[in-house]
């Protein structure tokens, strides 16, 4: 479905969005709806609002491109860079140009494809037959490591760890140019833009709290080598940071128009570290990573 209009009529006045349309969308569920309320699929006159909206007489609510199809991920042998396994959860070090779960225009090579395979009937199924096993996500041209859930069990106290922002989640960037500050923290609220759907900014409105802290490793030139530790994990967090301090990571085409290092195929970020209380064992775990070799190309590029 590309594209649905729906007005509301004087019956249906005061019911919560997310209600109201499970009941008139066929094939849809009110959770599926709840999702893409939050994904920026739905309007009501124009604007994005939350789930917990009232519909009132004559609100013209649009759906737009709706993913509400289940489509079964495959599996399929592709190597995997393993850092920490157990029966209850493995760590894994992405490539950069992997996509974590299937979607719409990737629906073979993903993480989740490698992960069928590799690990069979072992993963947790909490988030569904697109998502199993994914606590979090990195985006595609993100490298580093993240933590996949073999059972609902380990899901769960992973999350509730997500929730509570107990996490240690470290990045390495390259910025351009170079910030005011050797180290500091960025306090901006993170919501998805009005103007494109696809794009998080900074914004108060329908927005979540979003920290981001910093410190410079190394100066360059025209760019910055950084680390950054994440309070809080919105999505595209880091890049929406840096973009509004006006040092948008390097490489990055969708908030930056860093033209010197468009030759990287996207950003030069990379998840080097993560720590957790194992939701098991209660062991707290830690794992780093070397910085890939096209981190490490650009860095003598540029030097």
């Amino acid at each position: 479905m590309k594209e649905l209009i729906i007005e509301v009529n004087a019956e249906n006045e005061g019911e919560r969005i997310d209600k109201f349309l499970s009941v008139l969308v066929s094939d849809s569920s009110r959770t599926s709806i709840q999702k893409s309320i939050e994904n920026g699929y739905i309007f009501v006159n124009g604007k994005n609002v939350n789930k917990k909206y009232k519909v009132q007489t004559g609100d013209e609510v649009k759906i737009c491109e709706q993913e509400l199809k289940v489509l079964d991920a495959e599996p399929e042998n592709i190597p995997l860079d393993i850092v920490f396994e157990d029966e209850h959860l493995l760590v894994v070090n992405k490539p950069r140009g992997m996509v974590v779960h299937p979607a719409p225009g990737n629906y073979s090579g993903t993480l989740v494809n490698a992960l069928l395979y590799h690990c069979k009937d072992s993963l947790s199924g909490i988030n569904g037959v697109l998502r199993p096993g994914i606590v979090h996500r990195i985006d595609k041209d993100t490298s580093g490591l993240l933590i996949v859930a073999k059972t609902d069990k380990a899901h769960l106290g992973l999350a509730e760890q997500i929730k509570e922002h107990s996490f240690t989640r470290e990045y390495n960037a390259v910025i351009c140019g170079h910030l005011k500050e050797q180290s500091g923290t960025v306090n901006a609220p993170i919501g998805r833009s009005t103007k494109d759907r696809k794009k998080m900014c900074v914004t108060a409105q329908n927005s979540k709290n979003a920290v981001t802290h910093y410190t410079v490793i190394k100066e360059y030139e025209k760019y910055s080598h950084i680390s950054l530790k994440l309070e809080t994990g919105r999505t595209h967090q880091i890049r929406v940071h840096m973009a509004h301090l006006g040092h948008a990571v390097a490489g990055d085409a969708v908030y930056g128009n860093d033209k010197f290092s468009a030759y990287l195929g996207g950003q030069c970020l990379h998840a080097i570290k993560i720590g957790f209380v194992h939701p098991i064992t209660n062991e707290y775990l830690e794992f780093t990573t070397d910085l890939p070799q096209y981190f490490k190309e650009f860095l003598n590029k540029i030097s």
